[in-house]
Formats: C-alpha cells, structure tokens, sequence
C-alpha cells in the first residue's frame, strides 16, 4: 500500500465545534435524571448536527453534580474507532483534572454517566479510569437492535466491576436514550462496527 501522506505522530482528540455553545459547563446537575438528559442530549445532538454517532457521555464529581467533561460519539468524524463518546469524556475529564486516573489523591469522587450501556472497550476504560459510579441509559440489546455491535460485554464484566468498587446503575431514563438510537437508524446513519 502506498501512503499519499508522510506517518502523523499526534492524535488530536476534539469535540465538535457546536459543543461550546450547547452545554454549560457552569450549572449544576443535581439529579442522576439531569445528569443523564445532558449525555442523552449530546447524544441527540451529535446525530442532528451530522458529527457523529447516537451515542454521548459525561463525567460529574459525583458529590457536587459539577460537570467535568463531555464525550460524544465521533469515530467516523476523527478516522477513529477508539473515539467513542465514553472514551472521549474519560480523556477529557482526566486532561481537566491533570491527572492520569479520577480517583487521583486531592480529587474527589467522579461518575460516568453513558446515554448507552458502554462496548467491551468502553467498559475496560470505565475500570481503569477510577470514576467511582457507571450510570447507563439505554440498554445493550437496544444498541444491538440498530446494528451496533458491544462486543463481549457479560454479566461476569459487570460483576467485575462491581467487585472494584464501581458502582453501576443501569436503564436510566431508558425510553429517552434509546428514541436516540431509533432516530439515528431511522434516519439511515452509518454503522461502523456492526
């Protein structure tokens, strides 16, 4: 194979541009239902904006309701198949806070809430980022009834966590986060790993 383009030694990890001036990284998000409306809502506005797919993220401090980052889906939009809305918020909260892990000394607890029960490789971060509490939305076979593919997620992967000390909460405001997987079939978005 030849390469029109000599080998890149960075990988820019960005949100879309809309992101700015649709989340306000200011208020208070203190209910577990604002929490998940916000990476439902990203979700939703990543696949009417065009940016990406039906899936979005944010990590809080988990006391305060305090948003630290947000992820939204943009594998197709970034030529990067790791770029999934979990893994963005992850990168980006632990980039905010300086500091490789979540649970770092001097920081307090954090939480991930995913509009969407997180893929294998999402999953795995979830444990080696050190949020404290997974919070999902729609469910797996939703994201598997639109064709996405979670990979090998099990009860065992969930157990494994739990057994970590992760805390999971599972189908919040499930109904709202899966019309956003319906909406993005619906409108014949690309399926990338299915």
């Amino acid at each position: 194979m030849r390469w029109d383009r000599p080998p890149l030694h960075e990988v820019a990890v960005t949100l879309p541009g809309w992101v700015a001036g649709a989340v306000d990284f200011d208020a208070t998000y203190a209910t577990d239902e604002a929490r998940m409306r916000l990476a439902i809502r990203l979700a939703r506005e990543n696949i009417r904006r065009g940016t990406g797919g039906p899936f979005g993220a944010a990590v809080f401090e988990r006391g305060t309701g305090r948003l630290v980052a947000v992820g939204m889906n943009g594998v197709v939009r970034l030529n990067n198949s790791t770029a999934h809305a979990e893994m963005l918020a992850l990168q980006l909260a632990e980039r905010r806070i300086a500091s490789y892990s979540l649970a770092a000394d001097g920081h307090p607890a954090h939480e991930l809430f995913s509009s969407c029960a997180p893929c294998a490789m999402c999953l795995g971060a979830v444990l080696w980022s050190g949020v404290t509490r997974l919070v999902c939305g729609a469910a797996r076979e939703d994201a598997e009834r639109v064709r996405f593919d979670e990979g090998p997620v099990f009860a065992e992967s969930y157990a494994y966590l739990r057994a970590r000390g992760i805390e999971i909460a599972e189908r919040v405001l499930r109904d709202e986060a899966r019309a956003v997987l319906d909406e993005y079939a619906a409108m014949g978005g690309e399926v990338y790993n299915g």
